[in-house]
């Protein structure tokens, strides 16, 4: 899949010297409108955006995200819902990744191959099903790669050396790697410096694939995970959904400042490596 948009991408940000900048929100959050309208703000300074289907247990999650798919599931946010707003999306922002991330029961209740088809359908470039881990997702990455869908595959400080090498064998163009067990949006309760030592493991394996950080990613810690190809930042914007929604401002507005902030952290990363 070496010419996938995210690949290509990738590729783009690596000459630029700097890690890309990937956001996520859910899709819903706070009304259907509102979750596209952010998308597309934000999107004019993430490099690739993830969006998920809101779900009533979503394990992996911490408050934040899960305050947010309480209340796009309180609007009536259907799975059908979510790709009508990657759709839309794509159409307007086609050079834009876009990545879905959703549990496999959602799949499963969905029909595994008519919700594959409907990725494509709907312009996904990337798809990451959290409770769906390797090897059990082997048959399921197949299909997607035929359909040009890139399947991500999560690695966590646990994983071992020998299932390492047979996730990076078996992944497509992007790796996602959890720096912490912990839910989202938590306190970074490892080191960068360790971070990015099990970061380093991973690159040692295979130097080309892309492996983003993610989980506990801020501001304030966006320079010194700076060796990474990529830092995944979610929970800081969920929670601006929340402020701006008890504050009763603008949402596409403060949401996107706060993405304006992080994109800021990360150019100037460039500016002093250069």
């Amino acid at each position: 899949m070496g010419n996938s948009l995210i690949h290509r991408t990738f590729r783009i940000i690596k000459s630029e010297n700097r890690p890309a900048l990937l956001t996520y929100i859910v899709a819903g959050d706070n009304t259907k409108k509102n979750s596209l309208e952010i998308l597309k703000s934000i999107s004019k300074h993430a490099d690739i955006c993830e969006l998920g289907f809101p779900h009533n247990t979503p394990i992996a999650d911490g408050g934040q995200i899960q305050t947010s798919a309480y209340r796009a599931l309180k609007n009536g946010i259907k799975i059908n819902d979510v790709f009508s707003i990657a759709a839309q999306f794509k159409k307007l922002k086609k050079n834009k990744p876009i990545i879905l991330m959703g549990y496999y029961n959602m799949v499963y209740q969905y029909n595994e191959n008519k919700f594959i088809e409907k990725c494509q359908k709907s312009k996904i470039d990337g798809l990451i099903i959290v409770d769906l881990p390797f090897p059990e997702n082997k048959v399921f990455a197949k299909k997607c790669k035929k359909k040009n869908i890139n399947f991500i595959q999560l690695i966590s400080p646990t994983t071992s050396r020998t299932r390492l090498k047979q996730i990076i064998r078996n992944s497509h163009d992007m790796i996602y790697y959890i720096s912490m067990l912990s839910t989202t949006g938590g306190k970074l309760k490892v080191s960068p410096k360790k971070i990015l030592e099990e970061y380093s493991k991973i690159k040692k394996q295979n130097s080309s694939k892309n492996v983003v950080i993610g989980f506990g990613i801020t501001e304030k810690n966006i320079k010194s995970l700076k060796k990474a190809d990529g830092l995944v930042v979610g929970s800081a914007i969920c929670k601006e959904i929340t402020n701006s929604i008890k504050r009763r401002q603008n949402i596409v507005t403060n949401v996107t400042n706060v993405v304006i902030k992080l994109k800021k952290k990360i150019n100037e990363l460039d500016n002093k490596n250069n």
